[in-house]
């Protein structure tokens, strides 16, 4: 049975939005809070816009906008597939792995690096350390349902924590440093955006020039000692940051 015949979809003639993008925000938000699981086989797109009363070309693009996101994947032989939400991380002190695993994604992690280097001045501004001072660097290709999402490279102060490859791989960094009695208490942080490089956007997933999110991160515990810097790198079309603004009294 189509999954969508359940969700109620339907369009209003009389709206300015086009009709595509209409139905394009109902399929979105279907995904977004479960209706339409990771795995769901999308109907035929001609039953759909029979039912709809919409052109196929209409349907089509709707659909194409929504593979567009990463939401969709249009597989030969099989047909249109759900393949997640995009993930929305608050701008907290947390961690991806536990942002994912909250998210219902499966986060998986793969170790490229894990080594122990010369602080270079960013490194060592960063975390308080001389330049040249031994800091341990880490970079992690972090997934979600098998799909790379976020390219992860952290230095931390030589003999903070014991920085086990496999542990690295089965848990997240902060559940790790928690567990090592740290108290993490805050963070700065900067966000910002530029294209993908090749060899970044074949780690990811994505073409060379395709957006990337950046991250920086400075974590601090409760002493107010530097314990990781991080400069991290996420897929634009999977990936977002999400901001709540106040107003000054």
């Amino acid at each position: 049975m189509d999954p969508t015949v359940s969700l109620q979809l339907g369009v209003d003639r009389s709206s300015p939005v086009p009709l595509y993008f209409q139905l394009s925000q109902q399929l979105e938000a279907a995904i977004e809070r479960g209706a339409l699981t990771p795995g769901t086989l999308l109907g035929n797109e001609i039953e759909l816009a029979g039912r709809l009363g919409l052109s196929r070309p209409t349907v089509r693009q709707a659909i194409q906008s929504l593979v567009d996101k990463g939401l969709l994947v249009r597989r030969r032989g099989i047909g249109t597939q759900v393949v997640h939400s995009k993930v929305k991380r608050p701008l907290e002190l947390s961690s991806l792995y536990d942002d994912l695993e909250a998210a219902g994604q499966r986060p998986e992690t793969r170790v490229l690096r894990n080594t122990v280097e010369p602080a270079s001045a960013e490194v060592a501004a960063a975390l308080g350390v001389a330049e040249g001072d031994e800091v341990h660097l880490i970079e992690r290709l972090r997934l979600a349902h098998g799909e790379p999402m976020a390219c992860l490279r952290n230095h931390i102060p030589s003999g903070l924590i014991d920085l086990d490859t496999a542990r690295l791989e089965a848990t997240g960094l902060y559940r790790m440093m928690r567990a090592a009695g740290i108290t993490l208490h805050s963070a700065r942080q900067s966000v910002g955006a530029r294209a993908a490089a090749t060899d970044e956007g074949d780690r990811l997933g994505e073409p060379a020039g395709a957006p990337l999110l950046t991250m920086q991160r400075t974590t601090f515990d409760d002493t107010g000692r530097a314990v990781e810097f991080g400069s991290h790198i996420y897929r634009a079309t999977r990936y977002s940051f999400e901001f709540q603004l106040l107003v000054r009294p």
